[in-house]
């Protein structure tokens, strides 16, 4: 984790990453493992890297009281060496039993934010984690889990319990101090919250159009929706934006979009093509910016952050 006032890009925003409060504090949880080490969740941090590492509460949103009995361990269920004949298989290999009928037809998505009751046991009945036992339900988006887990839980619908065998390969793959083989699951879905989805990649990603606005720098733009007023913003002044980023190939790295989140930051900590680029703009502007590599990460930049060009589409909430 970088301790310096080095312009950074963070799974959270684009602010440095020694002046945001917020994510040194999450990042320096996660790193430390706060919460029980066994939980389902995978970390995402600063220039993390993809792999789904196993953290709980660093991770979710703070636990909500279980009306759920609480037992210092629960039994493992009779068939927990294996998925029985009767089980549900997918093409992944996850198998799964329905022990409680839901509610209703509708399902959470792959970026929706479920809250679960569950149980975790090896195949040959230790139980390693429950959110039961604590008494505490876990809240989490099922793109931040394990790979049986994100799979899995599409299949229910609140209120229902179900029973996976999570092969190792949509598990923890043999990573240390984790749980090894198979794991079983019994997983109760109380409710669920969808998330919006990323916005498409623009049809003008690949190059900078003829109709854009160019700086002496050579940060291009182009409003898409016009704002309210004249006050612009300026260095000093922290503003409030939802935004969405993408490589000139049409991947998108980046967006608080789907998070279902805006993100406030000082205008001063950012890459320069943002500081120079919102001070274009007022409150309620829609704004697509060209960002050469200079002006952001550079060709050659910090491990995590994309290089080149940069196409950002940011919406200026307010100046704050």
């Amino acid at each position: 984790m970088a301790t310096t006032a080095t312009r950074l890009f963070t799974t959270r925003s684009l602010v440095a990453i020694s002046r945001n409060r917020t994510a040194v504090t999450s990042a320096r949880a996660m790193s430390k493992g706060t919460g029980p080490a066994s939980a389902p969740l995978s970390a995402r941090v600063a220039f993390a890297s993809p792999s789904r590492a196993f953290m709980h509460r660093a991770c979710v949103r703070l636990p909500k009281p279980s009306t759920t009995r609480v037992y210092s361990s629960i039994a493992a269920p009779q068939n927990v060496a294996g998925p029985p004949s009767d089980a549900e298989f997918t093409e992944s290999g996850l198998a799964s039993m329905v022990l409680i009928s839901g509610d209703s037809s509708e399902k959470p998505g792959e970026t929706d934010e479920v809250t679960v009751d569950y149980t975790g046991w090896t195949t040959d009945g230790k139980m390693f984690d429950s959110s039961v036992t604590r008494g505490q339900t876990a809240t989490f988006p099922l793109n931040m889990v394990i790979k049986g887990w994100s799979e899995g839980l599409q299949l229910m619908a609140v209120g229902e319990k179900r029973r996976f065998w999570i092969p190792e390969e949509l598990a923890y793959r043999g990573q240390p101090g984790r749980p090894l083989g198979m794991l079983v699951f019994d997983v109760e879905l109380h409710a669920f919250k969808g998330k919006p989805k990323p916005p498409a990649v623009p049809s003008d990603v690949g190059s900078v159009p003829a109709d854009a606005e160019v700086s002496p720098t050579g940060l291009a733009s182009r409003v898409l929706k016009a704002g309210l007023g004249t006050q612009k913003p300026h260095p000093a002044d922290r503003v409030t934006v939802d935004y969405s980023g993408w490589t000139t190939d049409g991947k998108m790295f980046d967006s608080s979009i789907p998070r279902g989140e805006t993100v406030t930051f000082p205008l001063s900590q950012v890459i320069s093509g943002w500081t120079e680029g919102l001070q274009l703009m007022v409150e309620g502007e829609s704004r697509r910016f060209w960002i050469p590599a200079n002006l952001a990460y550079g060709n050659n930049p910090p491990p995590g952050a994309p290089a080149g060009m940069l196409v950002f589409d940011v919406d200026l909430v307010r100046i704050n």
